[in-house]
């Protein structure tokens, strides 16, 4: 290693997919970083902000499709951070929400090369709250429960089967291949009228939402084509979001008829 460098290692988040939604502090590590690590569903417009002899290596992790390895990508982190200096680990979202983070922390301390965390906005909150679908609210939901879509077994998250005993707001990442199963978990449950929206690259220009309840959300999914990258959102807080609004008062007219 060239004594002049100083390897240093800085996960940054990049927030949910809109380059305007990353943190001021999020961008200045893109401005001092020598090499670059970015993910799938890093807006490339963050990239601009890097300097010109800064390095940038797609590792595209993307959800429920063929990514590179957490492995190598443990392993550029560390060559990178080595023999060039700061290396940016650019995540989607927030680092620490299923993004990995801890475990990419985990294997950079092995070889005592510094670290350091950028936060931020999470796909979770901050797709929800551009949609205006608050997570908690007073009277409604006390509560908020980010869980997995699936477990690395590939079976539903056991956490789901707690979450659809409570009154607390669900949202689901990297859920979108459950939708089904999730779907009969609540049926089953007695909660088929239960509001629930999904959001399809949330924040940006191709953004797709559809609302509806249990008993009705496929058949929306199905009309507007939704695939993935979606985030999934089910609880009563979801009717404040104003097409399903819209939709409990087209419902309504109809029944009156």
């Amino acid at each position: 290693m060239n004594n002049h460098i100083r390897p240093f290692v800085t996960l940054v988040g990049a927030g949910p997919g809109d380059a305007e939604l990353i943190t001021l502090k999020g961008i200045k590590a893109i401005a001092s970083a020598d090499v670059i690590l970015y993910d799938a569903l890093v807006n490339d417009e963050l990239l601009a902000y890097a300097k010109k002899s800064c390095t940038k290596i797609y590792v595209g992790k993307r959800a429920e499709r063929p990514s590179t390895s957490q492995d190598y990508i443990n392993k550029l982190m560390v060559d990178y951070a080595l023999t060039h200096g700061h290396v940016v680990r650019l995540k989607g979202g927030d680092p620490f929400v299923f993004g990995r983070g801890g475990e990419e922390l985990d294997y950079v301390r092995k070889f005592n090369i510094p670290t350091a965390v950028v936060p931020g906005i999470s796909s979770s909150i901050g797709l929800t709250g551009l949609q205006q679908i608050p997570l908690t609210y007073r009277g409604i939901s006390e509560s908020f429960w980010v869980i997995t879509g699936s477990t690395t077994d590939g079976k539903l998250s056991e956490d789901l089967y707690q979450a659809v005993k409570t009154n607390a707001t669900v949202v689901v990442l990297m859920g979108y291949s459950k939708l089904q199963k999730i779907i009969e978990l609540y049926e089953i449950n007695g909660k088929g009228d239960l509001p629930i929206a999904l959001i399809q690259n949330g924040s940006l220009p191709n953004e797709k939402v559809v609302v509806g309840t249990m008993n009705t959300i496929l058949e929306q999914v199905q009309q507007h084509m939704l695939g993935v990258p979606a985030i999934i959102v089910i609880g009563e807080v979801v009717a404040k979001h104003k097409e399903f609004k819209i939709l409990k008062s087209e419902i309504q007219k109809l029944e009156a008829q």
